[in-house]
């Protein structure tokens, strides 16, 4: 039988408005954003079959959360959180103005070994250990049986 994943990506969180780095900064939804929350809620129903539940996996964060609550509350099912599945860390660089981590920034390098970079910001994730905690929560998540399975994580 096929099985299908749906991927929502969190709508607009404080932390967008503030223009404050997110990463596991735990910034909420604003009223923008709990509202696209429903509309996205109402979509999902739609296209789920009658009768199918639903595992409902989300990143741990409360503008993830509470996105995928809001799914959660309109397909009948309970909300899993993982922290697996939060954005990508940036360190010390998270809460602070975008502007801050700007300046603080390292590109990674055109050619070479791009997936270990140190980006220049402490504590902060490499795109290596960013992508291997994020493979492990999604081995777990298709090795499910469920027919329907919807993700609520981060862009």
């Amino acid at each position: 039988m096929p099985k299908t994943i749906y991927v929502v990506t969190h709508p607009e969180a404080t932390h967008h408005v503030e223009q404050l780095v997110g990463g596991w900064y735990d910034s909420d939804l604003t009223a923008d954003g709990r509202r696209d929350a429903l509309v996205i809620s109402r979509v999902l129903r739609d296209r789920i079959p009658p009768g199918v539940e639903p595992e409902l996996f989300s990143s741990d964060s409360i503008r993830a959360r509470r996105t995928a609550e809001a799914i959660g509350e309109s397909l009948g099912t309970d909300v899993i959180a993982d922290p697996r599945l939060r954005e990508k860390s940036y360190g010390i660089a998270e809460g602070r103005p975008q502007s801050w981590l700007d300046a603080r920034f390292i590109p990674p390098p055109r050619s070479g070994e791009r997936l270990t970079h140190d980006e220049g910001i402490p504590a902060a994730e490499t795109k290596a250990d960013f992508a291997a905690r994020v493979f492990a929560a999604m081995a777990e998540v298709t090795a499910s049986d469920a027919t329907h399975r919807v993700i609520v994580t981060h862009g």
